[in-house]
């Protein structure tokens, strides 16, 4: 097995590759701008929650072709009939474009540009693949994080789903993604490490079952960890294990549910930690936990302080893909600039470099959005998408994760109260500007006019 740069150039489907030969080949040099943007909601959304942002302007900082990569190229069937010269241009390859992107955390809604991203056609084309893969997946995990944290009305969520994660790197980008969403945490700790996201812990039933007793095994984990100890209750018997922790006399961090009715236990348990003067002992519950079942633990008065999510959150469960895809929307070529735009059936996409804007009320809550033109100006609105990078290196330094996770929040308090719900909320209003919707126009009827040619 060959080892793979995290920023290879071969991170890509084949047909970028062949693509970016012919422009090669064909010497074409027009520059080029592409959107990318979801087409619609996954079910039961509202809303989605951008995210993914930092791994794509770092791939577009990074991206080579190395010795290795070339001499794959140059194996490879498709690429038999190529002279040296394609081959010598892959080895100097390094993105040179522009970007501007919605910040992460941002609210966004379908056919919204998250990105756009203007460029030398071939090196816009190859790097479609890993943008649409960042941003899908990042994007996904952050929407469904953020409806969790909606569930439990104030009360802590923690990402704990590395372990259902599709591979390793998956549950470190949901880690990441999950805390732009609200998540206060991940049990990831290799998420920790790379994004200084907060880290959390308990035990596991290993841990008790490994020990001849119960009691023994609180005990022992309480003198390793006399700070921070949060103990496992349900390997047993709850009730009993909650007894066998009072009676050594040592006040754990909290104590966690993983298993059972969570609501009566957890009720049981608040009363039992009081009496003994334990009221500031949390409560954690994990147990194949989503956004639904919190919110009916909430409802039904669980005395639960904080959830730990796993499989729902870190592989979306229920709707486990993003429908995000990358269009051409402008080419300029040869001193003029034709604008791009698609007419196929259900699937018209609207030409030109565009800009995102929000009105918001006295309040500070969302009203609607504007999708227009980028030159253009909408009074009353914020424009939603920022320059990110110029001339292929970045207008600004990374922002810090916590920045991401406090737009998040501030934005998803915006909303209207019907979106802020878990169940499926008429659309909200994303409208397009006249200038674009007239764009539009001018493209089907060039369209048009050369498809009767």
């Amino acid at each position: 097995m060959k080892p793979g740069s995290p920023y290879s150039g071969l991170l890509t489907d084949l047909y970028e590759l062949t693509m970016a030969a012919g422009y090669f080949e064909a010497d074409f040099q027009g520059k080029a701008t592409f959107e990318l943007f979801a087409r619609s909601l996954p079910k039961r959304r509202n809303f989605l929650v951008a995210a993914g942002l930092e791994q794509c302007v770092e791939y577009l900082e990074h991206i080579q072709f190395t010795d290795d990569d070339i001499r794959y190229l140059r194996g490879h069937r498709d690429f038999w009939g190529l002279d040296d010269a394609f081959f010598d241009y892959l080895a100097r390859f390094r993105f040179s474009g522009d970007v501007w992107a919605m910040p992460e955390g941002t609210i966004c809604f379908p056919d919204e540009p998250l990105l756009r991203i203007t460029a030398p056609i071939i090196e816009a084309q190859i790097v479609e693949t890993y943008l649409l893969s960042s941003m899908s997946f990042q994007t996904l995990i952050a929407s469904k994080a953020a409806r969790a944290t909606l569930a439990a009305q104030g009360r802590g969520v923690m990402e704990f789903g590395t372990r259902r994660a599709h591979g390793p790197e998956s549950g470190v980008l949901a880690a990441r993604a999950a805390f732009i969403g609200g998540c206060r945490g991940t049990s990831n700790v290799a998420a920790g490490y790379r994004f200084g996201i907060p880290t959390f812990g308990t035990q596991a039933h290993s841990w008790i079952m490994a020990h001849e007793d119960e009691e023994e095994a609180f005990r022992q984990f309480l003198d390793i960890f006399p700070d921070n100890s949060v103990l496992l209750l349900d390997t047993y018997e709850v009730r009993a294990a909650v007894e066998k922790i009072i009676a050594i006399r040592r006040k754990p961090h909290g104590v966690r549910l993983d298993s059972g009715d969570l609501a009566a236990d957890s009720k049981w348990i608040r009363r039992r930690l009081d009496e003994v003067g334990w009221s500031d002992v949390q409560i954690f519950a994990s147990g194949d936990l989503d956004e639904d079942r919190i919110e009916s633990l909430v409802a039904s008065g669980a005395k639960i302080d904080a959830f730990g999510v796993g499989t729902a959150l870190s592989t979306s469960l229920d709707a486990p893909a993003l429908g995000v895809i990358y269009k051409l929307v402008e080419v300029a070529a040869d001193g003029t600039v034709r604008n791009s735009a698609k007419f196929s059936k259900a699937k018209i996409t609207y030409p030109g470099r565009k800009q995102v804007f929000r009105r918001l009320d006295s309040r500070g809550r969302f009203v609607e959005d504007i999708i227009a033109l980028e030159d253009e100006h909408i009074a009353g609105a914020l424009p939603l998408l920022e320059s990110v990078m110029k001339a292929g290196g970045r207008t600004a330094p990374s922002p810090h994760l916590t920045e991401a996770q406090a737009r998040c929040l501030l934005q998803v308090a915006g909303l209207p109260e019907g979106l802020r719900r878990l169940a499926q909320a008429p659309a909200y209003a994303v409208q397009h500007s006249e200038r674009l919707e007239e764009l539009l126009s001018e493209v089907r009827r060039r369209v048009d006019k050369a498809a009767r040619i």
